[in-house]
Order: C-alpha cells, then structure tokens, then sequence
C-alpha cells in the first residue's frame, strides 16, 4: 500500500515507536501510585516525554506540558479555559471542527471569522489586525490548515495578540513534528497537537502545553496520586489537569517519536515531506480534470485536488482499490471549504510523511492519470 493520509495518522512509524509501547507494556504501571520499580520507571517515562516535548516546543518547562488523548482534548480544555458565554472570539476561517464545535457548545459565544485567501499570508494579518478590537476575549488559529495544508502566519498573528493583550490558542495539529512550534516565543496562552501525526506516536496521545501563568480549567476530577486529601483539583500542572491513570504506553511511544523527529530535524522532515508532495503536483499539474491547491514553492506536506467530473469519494475508493490509501470528503472542516470555496465537492487530500517517497509520488500520477 501507498500510503498518503499522514494529515489524519502516521501509519508508518520508526521501529522505536513500538518496541517502546511494547516494553512500557511488559514493565511499567501508572505514575505517582506507588513507590516500586514498575511506578518509578512510569513516572520517569511520564517526565522524559514532558522533557523531551518542552525542549523541541520552547515551553517554560517540563510540568507545562500536559498529557492529553488527543488535539481534541486538549483544544476543549483550551478553549473552556479561556472562553465563557458573551466572550468574543477571533477564530480563522480554516479551524477544525475541535475547535469550533467547543465555541458553539459553550453558547453565546460570539465568533468573528477571518476568511483570508488561500496561501496570502498578508491578507490573514490583515484580517487579524481588523478582527482584534478591546472586545475581543481570545483568538483561536491552525498553524496549517489540515484541508490545503497552508501554514497561517502565525508569529505576525502572536504579535498581534500580544501587543493588544489578548490570548491566543494555537492548534498546532498539521505543523507539529515538521514547522518550528515556539510557546514561549510566540507568547501563546494554550498550543494543543496531537501524538499520532507529525510526532509518530501512537493513537490515543496529545499534548497541551501551557503558556505561563496560565490556569486552566479541568475537564475531569478525580485521582491524581497528589494531595489526595483535599477535594479539589490540584492547583498545579500537570497534575491538575491529569485526572485519572495515564496513558503511559502511549506516552512511552510518544517519547520514542518526539526522539525521533528531534534525531531526524524539523527542516530535514519539513524539506523531505515538501519533495513529495511537489512532485505528485507537479505531475498533476497542467492537466486536465484535477483542479490543485498548491503553494508556490511547494513548501507543503499537504495537496489538496479536486476532480473534474468524478467525485472525490469515488476517486478515493478508486485509490484505494488500487493500493492508495487517501481522505475525501470536508476533512471534519467544513469551515475551511466554505472559505476556500470547495463546501460542495469537498477535496482529495493527500498528505505525506517523512516514510514516503517521490517514487510513490510518480505511481499515484500514473493510476491518477491513466487511461
């Protein structure tokens, strides 16, 4: 199988990735609930990945770095931290449903969309700058859009928000483990991303990683292994916000993946995936029946391609059927084809990882384009 829907998963993993979930599987227990060898080795996996992920990310240390099961997770805990019914909201018009389907629950939230171009970073600090008046309570923005692949100019957008004093979140899902992620630089109040794409770890693993000061709300109550005689939360992180036994195998083998991108370089990643992802469009470029989101440069991990005359499902399943394993279909961002104009057809999106290879690049073209 060829495999281009890294955007969604990383299916192929370096070998370290499993033989660490295995291990932590066959050796370790759960953090903090015990003075034993199994508990200890748990809670220096858990401190290592914290680690680990504060130095690649610029946090202010390892105990900002909140373990999550997703980007999802940790988005709502940013969002219900920060935002309450009445606030205003600037979100960009290329957010994920994680992010907007948290604002809509919370009610009453009144949200202002920036709909820059496609690819036009100064028309999205521009729009940013006219959106973020005294009103404005927080400001949500994708660092790359998981539908076009597009990287938001997210530093412009930082000082922005910073000089006016408002909070930013950033959701960091498509640009983790490939684009430089900088909490501290950017002043972020939350960057929410998840394990299981760019950082090549397991399913079920997320990181939140807290600006300073901040004091986020809990979604869950419960057992922490700290300070177990009072009734609330811990007013500290993580354990304030870890409620609950750890995903420590998931946590082992996200460890193994952050090791992995920091061993290979994000420009290494960012330049190997861009290769591929250049090549099947320029293969595809010119030629009749396939419309392309591209970037000039071809600075993306992402393609996005609508097809001429064929829907985008039956392209897929026809990929598919052939060993080619894409996305078709609104990408859970319907917000984003509204703004780039594709709400009706939806796309194929074919997003590489650093495993794939302009040879499998050149093969799609080819079953893309016969007959």
């Amino acid at each position: 199988m060829i495999y281009f829907d890294s955007a969604a998963t990383t299916l192929q993993k370096p070998a370290a990735v499993a033989e660490a979930v295995a291990e932590a599987v066959r050796t370790v227990t759960t953090p903090g609930r015990g003075d034993y060898p199994a508990a200890r080795r748990a809670a220096d996996i858990m401190l290592s990945c914290r680690t680990e992920a504060a130095e690649l990310f610029h946090t202010e240390g390892p105990e900002s770095v909140v373990m999550t099961c997703n980007a999802t997770h940790a988005l709502n805990i940013a969002i219900k931290s920060l935002v309450s019914p009445g606030d205003t909201v600037v979100i960009s018009g290329y957010e994920h449903n994680a992010v907007t389907r948290p604002l809509t629950a919370i009610g009453g939230v009144k949200v202002r969309v920036v709909n820059g171009r496609l690819f036009d970073p100064a028309q999205m600090v521009e729009g940013f700058s006219r959106a973020l008046d005294k009103d404005v309570k927080a400001a949500v923005c994708t660092h790359v859009s998981n539908v076009f692949g597009c990287a938001l100019p997210i530093g412009d957008i930082a000082a922005l928000c910073r000089r006016r004093g408002i909070a930013l979140i950033v959701d960091a899902s498509q640009s983790a483990g490939i684009l430089p992620v900088d909490v501290e630089g950017w002043g972020a109040a939350y960057v929410a991303m998840p394990g299981h794409k760019g950082l090549y770890g397991p399913q079920g693993t997320g990181l939140l990683l807290c600006g300073a000061g901040q004091q986020p709300r809990p979604l869950l109550e419960g057992g922490t292994g700290s300070l177990s005689r009072q009734q609330e939360m811990p007013d500290f992180l993580p354990d304030r916000l870890e409620a609950g036994t750890q995903n420590v195998h998931g946590a082992a083998g996200l460890l193994a993946g952050i090791r992995f991108v920091r061993q290979q370089g994000l420009a290494e990643i960012a330049s190997r995936e861009a290769e591929v992802i250049r090549a099947l469009g320029d293969g595809l470029a010119g030629r009749r029946g396939f419309h392309l989101f591209r970037q000039a440069g071809g600075k993306s991990s992402v393609l996005s391609v609508v097809p001429e005359g064929e829907d985008p499902e039956a392209l897929a399943a026809r990929m598919a059927a052939a060993g080619v394993a894409v996305r078709a279909g609104l990408h859970c961002a319907p917000l984003a084809h509204m703004t780039a104009g594709t709400a009706d057809t939806g796309t194929v999106r074919f997003s590489a990882s650093v495993f794939n290879t302009t040879a499998e690049a050149e093969e799609v073209v080819r079953l893309l384009t016969a007959g």
